[in-house]
Formats: structure tokens, sequence, C-alpha cells
């Protein structure tokens, strides 16, 4: 089993993604996590780029230990003398010192010529190596220069003392085919290959960052260099946290793994993401929302039988707490059944069925159902009086400009019963449809709206209290419609009314 070394670029790379900067503090709290996490390299910034950047190295390699410390320097002497002071108190340090060698960078942004650039790398590694036995030398835009000039510069780059080769996919070009290809023309054309660990940094333009990578560790590279939650330039950086779980979890495949305390991945990525504000989109793999979330009713049902069938990984090797079955329209019966019994719901058949149809059309209406809502809906299943009166339309007009008008339609026993009537408001124009259709003599006591949960189509719950004949009675109803809620509130305690007097009734018939 090949151990593959992560050298996490999270606080320089994935720094310089837009907006996702960083103050000192934040970095090495950063830092710090990056160590319980079990990165082998922390690449902890720039030095030359600010006096801000060189604090944050400096103060890493002072206060952060049990890990290698890297900083970043171009191949010039300003820039590796203030990396090597950056790094100097730290328990192992290394310096990171890079060149371009393609021509379209040699040409256009450097302006040197291939052996310019040549003895440049060369003088670069020889300085770097007077204040550290650990350098790294990148040869950027690595895959698209001419492979035979690459293999010159790395040849050249080892014997002058790099411990450590990158070949970065600096703007994410390569094929995993093309890249694996191109390690392995290095290896079978640089003779001195072995003296150095290849490594690799790969981003993310075609969205095959993290596919790159995992070639290359197929075919020799010893080194991924990588960022939490993919974050970086552009399009980012290979993802940290897919690298690792695709080599644990694939192990007989490649043969590799790292050192990762893989429970920690949860926890890192969230703090990166708190304190740059870069979000992780919900699909993201390992660490998205959605990345132990099941909404399908065939997946639920596959995963309440057996985890393995829709689950590749146990959510707590990330340090997910759990699997979730999201609740929605996809659902099926045995997901929802599942969660009512979580909840503490044991239901019959009939009202598993009768629930189940109401969640249903509570899908349809909101995107997103919580506990909350199935609570909601089958404690009024569950509490479920006999019906005298039931809602069956309702439709209202109001405005700025427009006296409330409601539309109510009623099941009054046997008959249906319909009427419209105004009032000072949409509620108080509903309220005396129902009242002069059930031709009921309570008073409104008491009338309350909450939201059960968050959102702009939060089920709402309304409560009313209404008195009749010194005695009052509570009714309650939900919709995502506040307004068909109220109605709900309302017939909800008239029924309780009709149910009470025809009770009382019997029992007077009964003497």
């Amino acid at each position: 089993m090949n151990l593959i070394k992560i050298f996490d670029t999270t606080l320089r790379d994935g720094e310089q993604s837009p907006g996702g900067s960083m103050n000192v503090e934040e970095k090495l709290q950063v830092a710090r996590q990056l160590v319980r996490l079990g990165v082998d390299i922390i690449e902890a910034g720039f030095p030359i780029a600010s006096p801000g950047d060189f604090e944050a190295v400096n103060r890493i390699a002072k206060e952060v230990k049990g890990v290698t410390i890297a900083a970043l320097a171009r191949a010039r002497h300003a820039d590796i003398e203030r990396a090597a002071e950056a790094v100097k108190p730290a328990e192992s340090g290394r310096i990171h010192t890079f060149l371009a060698t393609s021509d379209i960078h040699l040409q256009y942004k450097l302006r040197l010529s291939r052996d310019q650039a040549y003895d440049a790398a060369i003088d670069a590694v020889k300085y770097a190596r007077r204040f550290t036995d650990d350098v790294e030398f990148s040869a950027e835009d690595a895959t698209r220069s001419d492979r035979d000039f690459l293999c010159r510069v790395t040849e050249a780059a080892i014997s002058a003392g790099a411990s450590t080769i990158n070949i970065p996919d600096t703007v994410g070009y390569a094929i995993p085919q093309e890249f694996e290809e191109l390690i392995t023309y290095l290896f079978n054309k640089v003779p001195n290959i072995d003296k150095a660990t290849i490594s690799v940094h790969c981003h993310n333009d075609l969205g095959l960052a993290v596919a790159n990578s995992l070639a290359a560790v197929l075919h020799g590279a010893g080194q991924v260099e990588c960022t939490v939650n993919g974050i970086g330039e552009r399009a980012g950086n290979a993802s940290m946290e897919e690298i690792v779980m695709a080599l644990k979890t694939r192990p007989k495949f490649f043969n590799a793994d790292t050192r990762i305390n893989t429970p920690e991945i949860y926890k890192t990525s969230r703090l990166v993401r708190k304190i740059t504000g870069i979000v992780v989109q919900p699909n993201k793999a390992i660490v998205g929302a959605n990345a132990f979330a099941h909404e399908s009713g065939i997946h639920q049902d596959g995963f309440l039988k057996e985890r393995s069938t829709y689950e590749i990984m146990e959510p707590a090797s990330v340090g997910v707490p759990q699997s979730t079955l999201v609740l929605g329209k996809h659902s099926g019966r045995h997901a929802f059944k599942s969660r009512l019994v979580e909840l503490g719901f044991n239901l019959t058949d009939e009202e598993l069925n009768s629930a189940f149809d109401k969640f249903k059309h509570l899908c349809d209406q909101k995107k997103y159902v919580f506990d909350e809502d199935i609570e909601t809906l089958v404690a009024e299943q569950v509490a479920k009086i006999p019906e005298v009166f039931s809602l069956l339309d309702l439709s209202v007009e109001s405005g700025m400009n427009k006296t409330p008008t409601a539309l109510v339609r009623l099941n009054v026993g046997d008959q249906t019963v319909e009427l419209t009537q105004v009032g000072d408001g949409p509620v108080d124009a509903v309220y005396k449809a129902i009242s002069a259709i059930t031709g009921t003599k309570s008073t409104l006591a008491k009338f309350e709206v909450k939201s059960i949960t968050g959102g702009t189509d939060a089920l709402g719950e309304v409560i009313v209290a209404l008195m009749e004949d010194g005695r009052s009675v509570r009714g309650n109803g939900s919709d995502t419609d506040i307004i068909v809620a109220a109605a709900k509130a309302y017939i909800n305690a008239l029924n309780k009314i009709a149910i009470r007097r025809r009770d009382m009734h019997q029992n007077i018939e009964g003497l």
C-alpha cells in the first residue's frame, strides 16, 4: 500500500479564490484544524506577496507543530529569502519555488528562453537549499510544456537538490489519460527521478482536477496538492476530501492511502466554509449537504433495507453524523412510515394512508418538508374528530383598493353549501362566510398565527379559541396558505362545538 502525502494548499492557493481571503488569526485556526485532520504539508502562504502573508506563514511556523510548513517563492533570491525567513521557526520547513516551463508562459509572461528558464530553475533550487534540505520545485504549466524540456528541467532540479518535483496542471487543461501518460513519460525519461517525490497540483477548469490527480497516483505520484472543498483560483483545485475518500473507498484499485484522519473531514470543510464565506454546493461530493441524503422513494426503500445499496461509505467515516432521508414528493410510503416511527408516531394502516396522502399534497406545495411539518400533519390526523362541517373549497379576493371577498364551499352533513361574504380583511370575510353557513352563535376569542418552519413556503399554523355558552373551544389548522389554515382552524373548532352539542343532547335523551 503506497502512502500518498497530502500537501494542503488551502491557505495559499485556496485563499486566492475571489473573496476567499483570510486574516492571520483565521489562517491559524484553519492550520490547527489541518493538523487534526492529518495533512502532511501545509502550504501556509506566499510570504513576499504582502506583510500580512509573511506574518501568517511565520506565526503558523512558530505555533503549529507536528506538520511540515511550506512557503511559496518564485525563482528569485528575494522571494526565497523571504520564504526561508517565514518558515525558519517551523519544526519542519519547506521552501516551494516555482518557474513556468511552457513556451506560452516563457514567451508571453516571463520573456525567457528555454535555456534561461533552465538556468533560473537550477539557481533557485540551489539557493533554496542554502536555507533548508526540504525544497520543492514546481514546473508551472507543466501539462502544456514540451515534454523533453520538462524532463530536462526535472532532472536538473533533482540534481540541484529538490526532494519534491511538482507537475502542475496549472490551467486545468489536461485529460486524465493524457496526464497519466505525462507522469509515465517522466518516470521513464528522467534517470534520477527515484531521488525525489513526484507531486501533482491540478486545477479544475474542466472539472477534471480530482480525476487527473488520481490518474497520477496510479502511475507513481507520491504527493497530491489539494484544497479543502476544492477552493482556489478560477474553478478551484483538486478537492482534498474527494482525493482522500477515493483512495480510502477503493484501496484495492489504487493500492494507496493517506494519513488523513477522515472523521475530521466534515468539520474541516465547515470551518473553511465559515471563514472564507465560500458556499459548498449541496451536491458536492463527500461534504455537500446532499452527499448522504436520499429522497427518491426507490433509493429510500433500498437504503432502509440495506445501507450499502445506495451508499459507498459510512457518513461517520468523514464526520457526518448520519445519513438523512429527505422527505419530498419523490419519497415513498416506506420512508414516510420510517420517519413517523422516529418521530414517535405509530399509526394504523388507515391513518397512515390518510397522512401519506396529505403529505404528498403538501410536497406539491412546498420545496422542503421538515419534521415539524410532518408532526403537524400527523397530529391533525391522530386527533381528528368527526366532521359535521368540512371545507371543500375556498377563494379570496383582496388588495389595497379591493373590498376583501371570500367564497367558501362547505359540506354540512350531507349537503354542500356555498356562500360569498365580504369583510374587513380576507380572514374576516372567510370567517363571516363560515359563520353564516354553519349558523354558529360562537364568538372568536383568540386568533394566533405561527410559522411551523422557516421560509416563504413554510407550513403555517393557526390556532383559534371560540366562546359559546360561556365555554371555550380551541381549534387548529395548518396549510402553506395561511388563509386556508385559518379556515381549517375555525372549522375544527366548530366541529368540536357541534360534537359537544350532539353529545349533550344524547345524554339528555338518555336521562
